[in-house]
């Protein structure tokens, strides 16, 4: 399991026809669709109110910011073998799920891709994992560079120990940012003149588990400044709140190393030939309705990109997938995309002068999932799910509604797991937030919250956007709604055919060994530790 998502993409534009564009990307794990510049356009309180992401907000107003971005899955390794593939995940073989995930090497990943292109590639930190072989998308470890230090990777537990060794929080941050500095520059430093290059920085720090009280000891961001501002799905209680400041200063943290990038290109003079891209791999982890959930909490994420000789500060309403990624790097490269992609190359938009609805088609976007923590459910099974997410609808399958969706509890019912929230519902990581509701499944005030949470759902759910935008209320038995769930229902199953879903044969692969056998794990893969 892995960090919260956070994508950067820097790709450098050219400035003679013979140039090509190199590449820049950062992807920060569980980092969903928190950055202040969403609070300029969401038209109603919420937790952007009160993050401070100054860099991010910058590509948003230099560039484009996109308000209904995508992932494919909610899951760290299904979500990013479809970022590096361009494809569904569940056309990705074992990369479809995440304990027990392998990469099939017969399947084109961009970075591959451009570098036998004549691209000079490197990565730091997480790319693709967990998996066999790790980051196997991007030539494994043989294009590292991370020589200058992981602390990056845990932003709020290495600060803790600088603060101990008696440094100030901004000489302990800027102790840290650091490593990304030189991480970066030995990898610029390895490129040959005039060489297009691809750097991919893969930061864990938004991924559980992180030290609690540190939003505010950190980042100066107060729990009680998101009264009023929490969404429906989550309790707007202290403890809550303290979580999700807490998380919010692993997003700040994710902004502060984006801002180390800019500054580095400016230096070097090539910011005005450089797009930076930023983005995440799937919601905010270890809450209701976030990571492994088709909701928005758990599949809609930030993305902005500056893209220099673009119109600046626009805000485009296409739905957007991550997906979109592999297909718009590999045509900024000059690389043609294999066949089989659900990406759609977004130069398109990059390179207009409009805003709000670009391109009338692009609206709508495939979410899915099978497996994440292998134990979750007797006999390794997954939870399949699959949703078809509209401008105003988002329509759900659950294709097994007797499992639990997030996990069986210890004894196979629902009941009070104490303090160790990693002994049931696995598929929700262990957390604060988390506790809290388990401990208040019986107060007649919270007993919907827990059921929502952690209950079994029903085949089908249907959500009215426009009137539900926490997707609270299922709309599926509505009479009201009645043709707009048939016509929904009939546009996902006509989609996945023609994607050749494996879910939809009498008998899915997924429900079969090698899908449902547990990889053992390894030092640093045990829940709740980052990687």
């Amino acid at each position: 399991m892995i960090r919260i998502g956070f994508l950067l993409l820097v790709l450098c534009v050219p400035t003679r026809g013979a140039e090509r564009l190199n590449v820049l990307f950062v992807f920060a794990d569980d980092w969903g669709r928190y950055a202040s510049a969403y609070a300029k356009i969401d038209g109603r309180p919420s937790p952007n109110d009160v993050i401070s992401t100054p860099n991010v907000d910058r590509l948003a107003r230099e560039g484009l910011l996109f308000r209904r971005a995508f992932v494919n899955s909610p899951s760290c390794t299904p979500c990013r073998s479809s970022l590096l593939s361009g494809r569904y995940f569940f056309n990705t073989g074992r990369g479809a799920i995440l304990n027990g995930a392998a990469w099939d090497p017969a399947i084109p990943s961009y970075p591959l891709l451009m570098r036998d292109a004549g691209y000079h590639i490197g990565k730091s930190y997480k790319i693709w994992s967990p998996g066999t072989p790790a980051d196997a998308p991007f030539g494994e470890q043989r294009h590292a560079y991370e020589a200058s230090g992981r602390a990056p990777n845990n932003f709020s537990e290495e600060t803790g120990k600088l603060l101990a060794q008696g440094l100030t929080v901004p000489q302990a941050r800027e102790r840290i940012l650091d490593q990304v500095r030189g991480n970066f520059e030995a990898f610029l430093a390895d490129r040959r003149p005039d060489q297009p290059w691809l750097y991919q920085f893969g930061t864990t720090t938004t991924h559980r588990a992180w030290i609690k009280g540190s939003g505010k000891a950190h980042w100066g961001i107060e729990p009680d400044s998101l009264k009023g501002k929490m969404p429906g799905f989550l309790p707007d209680v202290p403890e809550v709140r303290e979580d999700v400041a807490d998380y919010l200063g692993e997003c700040q943290a994710v902004d502060a190393c984006i801002g180390v990038f800019l500054a580095k290109l400016e230096a070097i003079g090539e910011l005005d030939r450089t797009v930076i891209v930023a983005s995440g791999d799937h919601g905010m982890p270890g809450v209701p309705q976030g990571k492994c959930n088709l909701y928005d909490h758990g599949s809609s994420v930030t993305l902005a990109i500056r893209f220099p000789g673009g119109k600046p500060g626009r805000v485009i309403d296409d739905v957007v997938r991550i997906p979109d990624l592999c297909p718009t790097f590999l045509e900024l490269a000059g690389v043609a995309p294999p066949p089989g992609l659900y990406g759609r190359s977004l130069l398109p938009l990059l390179r207009s002068d409009e805003q709000g609805q670009v391109d009338p088609s692009r609206d709508w976007a495939i979410l899915g999932r099978e497996r994440h923590v292998a134990s979750a459910r007797e006999g390794n099974l997954p939870y399949p799910m699959r949703a078809l997410r509209k401008t105003n609808f988002l329509y759900v399958r659950n294709f097994e509604p007797d499992r639990w969706p997030m996990g069986t509890p210890p004894d196979g019912e629902t009941a009070d797991l104490g303090a160790d929230t990693r002994a049931g519902f696995a598929d929700m990581d262990a957390s604060p937030t988390k506790a809290w509701v388990i401990a208040h499944q019986k107060d007649p005030h919270w007993a919907s919250t827990f059921e929502r949470a952690f209950g079994k759902r029903p085949a089908e759910e249907l959500y009215d956007l426009a009137k539900d935008p926490d997707q609270l209320h299922n709309l599926v038995d509505n009479p009201e709604y009645s043709e707009t769930k048939k016509a929904l229902a009939a546009e996902l199953l006509g989609k996945l055919e023609a994607a050749g879903d494996p879910r939809l044969t009498a008998d899915p692969v997924f429900e079969h060994p090698p899908f449902t056998l547990t990889e053992p794990e390894g030092p640093g893969k045990a829940r709740g530790k980052k990687k």
